[in-house]
């Protein structure tokens, strides 16, 4: 122990630059861990507003997926309904530019749509549905007010006159009062009147034989000429 007694002794002096040394290498190594610890920091923050964002953007697209079922319901109330159809005949006439515009915005908003809102997983997949389905509620507004404002506007006063037959006549097939020989009457000549007035789409056929298809005795053909509700 003697010759270390001796060299401290005669190298005391060391305790201050080699103090001081350490002195240095803890605060850097304490300065470190604070950067180490805000960095962790930082990351945890980035990850929850990703986190956030992620969340924010599937919200976005189930908002969206409802508008879009919003204006999809809208145009089946033309769709499914023919006495609608008749009222505003423009919304199924294609050679309207405004009804091409609105089938064609709908076309390509059904074809973005996703199956699950976690399909849209990019930024530009959801600028692209969201501006789909933008698109498809303007066209539709447009197209549905003109409709609106003309009716039946653009066809000829006999055409009208059919228009408002076929109506009436629509209404006795689906009255539950009438005979199923009046109703199966009525119906084919409804149809008649209808034919080079408005296009029906199949939709729409199917969904009004449907509707009538149980009320409709379809093993008979019943001559209109013995109806007598429109003898």
């Amino acid at each position: 122990m003697e010759p270390l007694f001796d060299f401290l002794g005669s190298y005391w002096w060391l305790i201050f630059p080699i103090g001081g040394m350490a002195g240095g290498w803890a605060r850097s190594w304490s300065k470190a861990s604070e950067e180490r610890h805000r960095r962790k920091v930082e990351l945890l923050k980035l990850k929850n507003q990703l986190a956030v964002h992620e969340e924010a953007n599937q919200a976005e697209v189930v908002s969206l997926i409802d508008a879009h079922d919003s204006v999809n319901h809208r145009w089946l109330d033309y769709e499914l309904d023919v006495g609608n159809l008749i009222d505003f005949p423009l919304m199924t006439d294609v050679r309207e530019p405004l009804t091409v515009a609105f089938l064609r915005a709908k076309k390509e908003a059904d074809g973005l749509r996703p199956a699950t809102p976690e399909e849209i997983s990019t930024p530009a997949r959801l600028a692209e549905y969201r501006a789909a389905v933008h698109s498809y509620e303007l066209a539709f507004d447009v197209a549905e007010r003109e409709a609106r404002r003309i009716k039946d506007g653009n066809f000829s006063g006999p055409e009208r006159q059919r228009l408002a037959t076929a109506r009436k006549l629509l209404r006795i097939a689906e009255d539950t009062a009438a005979t199923p020989a009046e109703r199966q009457t009525a119906y084919k000549r409804a149809r008649k009147e209808l034919d080079g007035l408005i296009v029906l789409p199949e939709a729409t056929v199917a969904a009004l034989e449907s509707k009538i298809i149980s009320m409709l005795d379809s093993r008979k053909d019943p001559d209109p000429d013995t109806d007598v509700r429109f003898a």
